[in-house]
C-alpha cells in the first residue's frame, strides 16, 4: 500500500492554480502600513499576480492537484 502525499495547508491558503498550471499568489505590501506607500504602488499591488516560474513545480507538488 502506497501512502498519499498530504496537501500542504499553508501553501494552499496563500496560492491557488491557474487554468492553465501557474501558481497565483497574492502580492505582499497589501495589509496594513500602505499609506506610506505612493498611490501608484498600492494600485499596482492590488489584484494577483503568478509565481515566478523556479517554484512552481515546488508549489503544485505541495498542492497535490487541488486548489481553492
Amino acid at each position: 500500500m502506497g501512502n498519499k502525499m498530504k496537501t500542504h495547508k499553508g501553501i494552499k491558503k496563500r496560492f491557488r492554480l491557474s487554468a492553465t498550471g501557474k501558481a497565483m499568489h497574492r502580492q505582499s505590501g497589501t495589509s496594513h502600513l500602505a499609506n506610506g506607500l505612493t498611490k501608484k504602488r498600492r494600485r499596482n499591488l492590488r489584484g494577483t499576480t503568478s509565481l515566478d516560474t523556479c517554484m512552481e513545480k515546488s508549489i503544485q507538488a505541495s498542492l497535490n492537484g487541488y486548489s481553492n
